[in-house]
C-alpha cells in the first residue's frame, strides 16, 4: 500500500538547481534511505516531504490520517523548557501520564507512595503501559535521565538524542529521520539499529553510517546529478547495482567520446561544406556532446600527500591521570606511539575520549603523568569545536591562505585547486563563499584546511559527522595511503573497520584497554570472552550470571528429523524466491506491480527468518 508520493519535485537556491522533477514513493513496511553528496539537497528534500519547506514545483501527498514524525538534523527547543516537557508533550494524555511517572521514579529523591499510585492509576486508565515500557527502554538506551533539566543547559548532541527519544516514544505511522545516528555512541547506534529494524513502521532516513544502512534499510534512493535511482535492497545490494550502472555509464561515455571526436571534425568544417548535411545530424552531435562530457565513474584523482618527516621519537604518554568533577576519566595510562600506526578510540559519551585528544594537543593538562611530543611531530587536529572558517571568503581563497601548491607522495606538485577538486570542491564550487556552503560542505572544507598543512600525526575527533558517503569513501582512500600516525574518535563502524590497526577502549572507570584489530574484531572478542566476576555489573539480574545446570542433549524424534529435512528444502526455495523478487523489483514495472512485489518480498523475508530460526533450533540437537 502506497503511503507517500512525491511527483515532479524541483528545488533551487539562488538559481542553482538542487534537484529537478524527481519522483519518490514510499510503500507500507519500506525503510528507505536517501543518499547523495553534501549540497545535493537531501535535507531540503526531507524538509519538503515533512512539510517544513515548499518545493518550487511538484506535489507531495500522504495517505489520509497518517501520523508523520520528523527528526530534524538540528532540532530546536524552548530554552527554559524541561526535558520532560519536550519529550512528553502536554497535549498527549498518555505521554503526559508516563512523563509524570518517570519524573517520580527518576527524581533521585525518596518516592512518595501516594504520588506513585496516582501516576500508575492514570496510566492504567489510559492503557498506557506499552508506552511506559517503550519510554523506559528509549530513555535508558539513549542516556536521558535528568527529566527536569532545562534544554538551554544541554549540548547539541543531547538535544538531538532528546528529539530522537520523543519521536520513538510517540506512535507515528511514518518516520522521517535526518542523521539519526549523529551524536550517539556505538552502543546507542547498535541499539537503535536493532530497535528500528524490528519497528513495524515505514521510514525515510538520511544517514552516512553504512553498516546502519545495510542492516536497517530495504530501499535505497540515490540522487546524482538531479537524477534519481531506486534500488530495492539494502546498502550492499545498492553498491553492487550502482557499480554495474557506473560501468555501463563508463562504457556509454567512452563510446560517446569516440563518436564526438569524429563528429567534431565534421562540425568544424566550413559552413559551406555542411550545407548538404541533415539537420538531424547536427542535433545528434549536440546530444552526443552532452553524453561525452558527462562524468565517468573512474574520472577521479588517486592521490597521497608528501608529509613532513617523522623522527623516531613521536609521542609518549607516561602514567597519565585525569578527573573531572570527581569522575575518573584516565588512570595511569601509558603508551608509546610508533610510526604509521592507526588507532581508533571507543567508549561511551563522556568516558574521556576527547579529553585524551585535548591533553595530547596541550589544550588540557593531565592531573598526573606526562605527555611528551617528539620534535619532528606536526599535528593536524580535527575537532568539532575547532571549526572557525571565514564566512566572507571564497573556498579557493581559504585554501590558498594555507598553500598555493601541494606536494604529492610521488614528489610532484599539484595546485591547491586540483587538491580541492579531489575532495569534491569542483569548478564553480571553489568560488562560492563559505557562508553559502551546507553544513557538511563546511566540515569537508575544514578537514581540507588541516590536510593542507601536511601533518605527520593526524588526530580526528568525529570526522565522519555530517560528511556524505561519497566524501567518506574519498577520505578513507586518502587515509589508507597516509604514512603518518592516525588517532581518531569515531562512531562510524565501517570507517573504523577499514582504517585502524587496533583500538583504545575506554571502560568508563579510567581504564583504557588496547585491543589489536578493528572494531568488528573487537566486538567479536568481547562477545566470545566470558565476563569475569569482577567485570559483571551489579545491575544485571542473577539469571544472567548464574550458569544453568548442563542438560543432557535430547536427540531428534523421527518427526523432527523429517521436519529438519523439509526445512532445508523450504529455506532454499524461499531464498530463490527472495532473489527472484529482488530482481523483478529492479526492472521497469507499473507502480501497482512494484507494490505487490514489495509486499510479497516482506512476507517471504518473514517466513525465511522464522524457518531459519526453527532450522537452527533443530540442527543444534541433530
Amino acid at each position: 500500500m502506497n503511503l507517500f508520493t512525491a511527483e515532479g519535485i524541483s528545488k533551487a537556491f539562488n538559481e542553482k538547481p538542487l534537484f529537478s522533477k524527481i519522483d519518490i514513493s514510499l510503500s507500507e513496511g519500506q525503510k528507505m534511505a536517501l543518499i547523495a553528496a553534501n549540497g545535493s539537497g537531501k535535507t531540503t528534500l526531507m524538509k519538503i516531504i515533512a512539510g517544513k519547506e515548499v518545493a518550487d514545483e511538484g506535489i507531495v501527498s500522504f495517505r489520509k490520517d497518517l501520523r508523520v514524525g520528523y527528526l530534524e538534523q538540528d532540532p530546536q527547543f524552548p530554552p527554559t523548557a524541561s526535558v520532560m516537557d519536550c519529550i512528553f508533550e502536554p497535549g498527549h494524555p498518555v505521554l503526559h501520564a508516563i512523563g509524570e511517572y518517570e519524573q517520580i521514579i527518576n527524581s533521585g529523591e525518596e518516592i512518595d507512595p501516594g504520588k506513585l499510585q496516582i501516576a500508575m492509576d492514570a496510566i492504567d486508565s489510559l492503557n498506557g503501559w506499552d508506552y511506559e515500557a517503550r519510554a523506559a527502554e528509549v530513555l535508558g538506551k539513549l542516556g536521558i535521565h535528568q527529566l527536569d533539566k532545562e534544554t538551554k543547559l544541554m549540548s547539541g548532541g543531547q538535544k538531538k538524542r532528546m528529539a530522537l527519544a520523543r519521536l520513538l516514544i510517540d506512535d507515528h505511522d511514518v518516520l522521517l529521520l535526518d542523521e539519526p545516528t549523529n551524536h550517539l555512541d556505538l552502543d546507542m547506534i547498535e541499539w537503535l539499529e536493532q530497535y528500528i529494524k524490528r519497528l513495524n513502521k515505514s521510514i525515510i532516513l538520511i544517514s552516512h553510517d553504512r553498516y546502519f544502512l545495510d542492516n536497517v534499510c530495504n530501499v535505497i534512493v540515490e540522487i546524482d546529478d538531479s537524477n534519481v535511482y531506486t534500488y530495492n535492497g539494502n546498502y550492499a545490494y545498492y553498491m553492487e547495482k550502482k557499480d554495474e550502472r557506473e560501468e555501463q555509464t563508463k562504457s556509454t561515455v567512452d563510446k560517446a567520446r569516440n563518436l564526438y571526436k569524429r563528429e567534431l571534425e565534421w562540425m568544424r568544417r566550413q559552413p559551406k561544406a555542411r550545407t548538404t548535411k541533415s539537420k538531424s545530424r547536427q542535433d545528434s552531435f549536440y546530444d552526443t556532446e552532452k553524453v561525452a562530457k558527462g562524468k565517468r565513474a573512474d574520472d577521479k584523482l588517486q592521490m597521497t600527500m608528501q608529509m613532513n618527516r617523522l623522527g623516531s621519537k613521536i609521542l609518549e604518554l607516561e602514567n597519565v591521570c585525569k578527573s573531572y568533577d570527581g569522575k575518573v576519566l584516565l588512570k595511569d595510562f601509558s603508551y608509546t606511539f610508533i610510526k604509521g600506526e592507526k588507532i581508533g578510540i571507543i567508549g561511551r559519551n563522556g568516558a574521556g575520549k576527547s579529553t585524551l585528544l585535548n591533553m595530547i594537543m596541550e589544550l588540557a593538562k593531565p592531573d598526573k603523568g606526562r605527555v611528551k611530543t617528539g620534535e619532528t611531530v606536526v599535528f593536524g587536529y580535527y575537532s568539532q569545536q575547532g571549526m572557525n572558517l571565514p564566512e566572507d571568503k571564497r573556498v579557493i581563497d581559504v585554501a590558498k591562505d594555507i598553500a598555493e601548491y601541494v606536494e604529492t607522495g610521488n614528489g610532484n606538485y599539484i595546485g591547491v585547486s586540483q587538491f580541492l577538486n579531489h575532495f569534491l570542491f569542483t569548478g564553480a564550487k571553489q568560488h562560492v563563499y563559505v557562508s553559502k556552503l551546507s553544513g557538511g560542505e563546511k566540515k569537508r572544507l575544514y578537514l581540507m584546511t588541516i590536510l593542507l598543512k601536511n601533518p605527520n600525526f593526524l588526530i580526528l575527533d568525529e570526522p565522519t559527522n555530517d560528511l556524505d558517503i561519497v566524501t567518506l569513501n574519498i577520505l578513507e582512500e586518502f587515509l589508507e595511503g597516509y604514512k603518518g600516525c592516525l588517532l581518531m574518535v569515531t562512531h562510524d563502524r565501517y570507517f573504523m573497520d577499514r582504517l585502524v590497526d587496533h583500538v583504545f577502549v575506554f571502560d568508563g572507570d579510567g581504564e583504557i584497554k588496547d585491543i589489536h584489530g578493528n572494531y568488528t574484531e573487537y566486538r567479536s572478542i568481547i562477545e566470545e570472552t566470558p565476563l569475569k566476576k569482577s567485570d559483571r555489573k551489579p545491575t544485571l539480574p542473577a539469571a544472567t550470571v548464574v550458569e544453568a545446570p548442563t542438560k543432557k542433549k535430547v536427540k531428534l524424534s523421527f518427526k523432527e528429523q523429517k521436519e529438519l529435512e523439509s526445512l532445508e528444502q523450504e529455506i532454499a526455495l524461499l531464498e530463490k524466491k527472495k532473489e527472484m523478487l529482488l530482481n523483478k523489483m529492479n526492472t521497469a514495472l507499473p507502480v501497482d506491480e512494484i507494490q505487490k512485489c514489495s509486499i510479497d518480498f516482506q512476507d517471504t523475508e518473514k517466513k525465511l527468518d522464522a524457518k531459519s530460526m526453527r532450522w537452527l533450533e533443530l540442527s543444534e540437537r541433530d
